[in-house]
């Protein structure tokens, strides 16, 4: 990774660029700060170039790819101080009080964006889809396995044909074995990994329907999915994980179980009382 500052490095290469990769110059030094949070297809989008020439612009700049450019903008977009893993506002020196002010302003933030990206439309699509599926997978990878795992519990309480399927290999074997009956509810922050395009292929030959929820709605992932949710939040890039992006997430599992369940309330209602027994022994 080459060591300075990226900004100082894309005017010193900005007169060898090529037309189409000088509109991300542009963009990228009037917007310094908001870049650090953009994926690859945002970054294409409001450059108005294809992805494949910003891969190409980052390699230009002596960048394995566009994560590891990223990760370098963040740096140089912070230089007054240090990158901070945590979110972007805390600070060493603040008090415990402080930072606990400053994590709930975050995970209240992430809810209202997710509130305001709410598409009724889709979430109706896609409680249509859950409710006529013979099988819902619920799949992730990395922190967003675990988002998976909360949506597969919490809709298990009330259906019972909802997995989560971990393995990657597990998650391509499973929907191999798919029919048009079924459905694979995705959740990936980017939207942008190797694996979920590939399983979300193999479920569309198979003629199963898919949901993704994800902050970028212009991401691989969601071009294969038949429905996208979006969730809120911002991520800098040494923030992967995050609980603020978390929580935009839960909050679409939330609204997305309580459109299923109102569409059905008494059959919900005597599953989770059977549940509730089933459980109840087990508390002391």
């Amino acid at each position: 990774m080459p060591y300075g500052d990226v900004f100082t490095r894309i005017n010193r290469e900005y007169y060898q660029l090529t037309s189409a990769e000088k509109k991300i110059a542009d963009y990228m030094l009037l917007q310094r700060q908001e870049c650090q949070y953009m994926s690859i297809s945002e970054m294409a989008d409001v450059a108005d170039v294809a992805e494949a020439t910003v891969s190409r612009f980052c390699r230009r700049l002596g960048y394995k790819g566009y994560s590891a450019f990223k990760l370098a903008v963040a740096g140089s977009a912070s230089a007054q101080r240090p990158m901070s893993p945590l979110y972007g506002e805390i600070q060493s020196e603040d008090s415990m009080g402080d930072m606990c002010q400053k994590i709930y302003a975050a995970d209240v933030d992430a809810i209202t964006q997710t509130l305001a990206m709410i598409n009724p439309a889709a979430i109706a699509a896609a409680a249509d889809m859950l409710l006529a599926a013979d099988r819902v997978l619920c799949m992730g990878l990395g922190g967003s396995m675990v988002l998976a795992q909360e949506a597969a519990h919490l809709f298990s309480t009330a259906r019972p044909n909802f997995f989560a399927v971990e393995d990657s290999h597990f998650q391509a074997i499973r929907c191999a074995l798919l029919s048009p009956r079924d459905v694979v509810i995705y959740f990936s922050y980017s939207g942008s990994t190797r694996d979920i395009v590939d399983v979300m292929k193999i479920a569309q030959e198979r003629g199963a329907k898919t949901i993704l929820v994800t902050r970028f709605p212009k991401s691989p992932g969601a071009a294969c999915a038949d429905v996208v949710l979006e969730c809120g939040a911002r991520e800098g890039p040494l923030q992967m994980g995050s609980i603020a992006a978390r929580m935009g997430q839960l909050y679409i599992i939330d609204v997305l179980f309580s459109e299923v369940c109102r569409r059905d309330m008494e059959t919900c209602r005597e599953r989770r009382k059977q549940v509730a027994d089933a459980l109840a022994d087990k508390h002391l």
